[in-house]
């Protein structure tokens, strides 16, 4: 499978090292530009960027004014990085359409797991649109699941969570992994949420809501013997 290009844009050159190291190390492919007036250049140039991470405040062009231009022409996604708490400027972002927001100074790894959320959800690193597992089919496409042919009504988060497991089936996965992934860090209340979405999903799921297993003192694994 072709390498995702993602372009990083920030004018501090040791802030796009650290965030292209993180990046390469995952496998994807980056392009660097120290402002917005580059980054226009590299992006319109390229026609293949997969994802664009856009800090705010630049020289000649700042970030707010690039992803203008960007969305003028492109639904690409955008994550804004910038050095202010602000929650006018989060809104702002989001009215712009941007689609994550994180302030600085912020960890490289959580930079790289909201890239690979936003990513998953726009089907960039998954080839697969279907998922079965044991009876289970999820439709990410449709956003439908059906047991043994049987469909089943879940809440939006309660899909993500299920989509998530089957990806990831036969990993121990923690509560704050799973919250990290799942609410891509935009929840920030106690991780014991997710035991009460578990238990929700266990329910609907009948006996197939067996397949998922507690990890007491971590958080979850769904375990299956035939991953067909």
């Amino acid at each position: 499978m072709e390498k995702v290009k993602i372009l990083v844009v920030d004018d501090e050159s040791r802030m796009r090292k650290l965030v292209k190291d993180f990046l390469i190390k995952q496998d994807y492919e980056v392009l660097e530009a120290e402002d917005g007036m580059a980054a226009l250049d590299i992006f319109f140039g390229q026609q293949d960027i997969g994802l664009v991470i856009l800090d705010v405040m630049m020289p000649r062009m700042d970030g707010w004014q690039t992803c203008r231009e960007i969305r003028n022409y492109s639904k690409v996604p955008i994550i804004m990085l910038t050095a202010r708490g602000d929650e006018k400027d989060e809104l702002q972002g989001f009215e712009l359409g941007v689609d994550e927001y994180i302030s600085k100074p912020f960890s490289p790894k959580i930079l790289v797991a909201r890239v690979e959320a936003i990513l998953r959800r726009t089907s960039l690193i998954t080839s697969e649109d279907v998922l079965r597992i044991s009876g289970i089919e999820i439709n990410k496409a449709a956003h439908q699941v059906t047991i043994d042919g049987v469909e089943v009504e879940l809440s939006y988060k309660e899909f993500e969570l299920l989509t998530y497991f089957v990806e990831n089936r036969g990993i121990a996965l923690s509560r704050e992994k799973i919250l990290n992934n799942v609410w891509n860090y935009d929840y920030f209340g106690d991780a014991r949420t997710i035991d009460t979405h578990v238990k929700k999903l266990r329910s609907k799921l009948g006996d197939k809501g067996n397949l998922i297993k507690t990890i007491w003192g971590m958080g979850y694994k769904l375990e299956v013997g035939d991953a067909s």
